[in-house]
């Protein structure tokens, strides 16, 4: 006899306490989601409720937990690529980001192997490095941010885009 808080509960079938626990998967993997709301959880709370369904349907609990796995993997792989495209649609460049492709004009001589060289970005000073570590670039050359790494923007003079036109940015 199997007795909780007062209440005999030998007269429900095992297949009722299992569909209990897959429901309260499913809340609890709703809840996390809530919390979290970063699509972490919700293929896990669709797998629990497929077990649920299976557990209703008098599954043995074998096949209820390979349902859970299968559904929730099917649930993961085929709408994660899609929820995370138009969730997060609205992620824009960082600054540094934004000044790839600026074409400004060399403020200090870059030369890689002397750590010097500074460009001016937008009315902000940044460190600059040539592509080449050979290559030394003078003062008031127009050059192209073609990458940033880390806290410097690496340039090349403008004559050496090798055929790609910059974005022409205040100097």
């Amino acid at each position: 006899m199997i007795v909780l808080s007062g209440v005999d509960l030998s007269h429900f079938s095992p297949a009722v306490f299992q569909v209990a626990f897959w429901v309260v998967l499913v809340i609890v993997f709703i809840v996390v989601e809530i919390i979290s709301l970063g699509l972490t959880s919700i293929w896990f709370a669709v797998g629990a409720l497929a077990g649920a369904i299976a557990a209703g349907l008098g599954a043995p609990i074998w096949l209820q937990c390979i349902l859970f796995i299968v559904v929730s993997a099917i649930a993961l792989g085929s709408t994660r690529g899609l929820a995370t495209k138009y969730l997060n649609n609205k992620l824009e460049k960082t600054n540094a980001e934004g000044l790839v492709g600026d074409t400004v004009y060399v403020i200090e001589e870059i030369d890689n192997k002397n750590a010097t060289g500074k460009i001016r970005v937008r009315d902000l000073e940044w460190t600059a490095r040539a592509m080449s570590d050979d290559q030394i670039i003078p003062k008031d050359t127009k050059v192209v941010v073609r990458e940033i790494r880390g806290v410097k923007c690496i340039v090349e003079p403008v004559g050496d885009t090798n055929g790609i036109t910059p974005e022409i940015s205040g100097a």
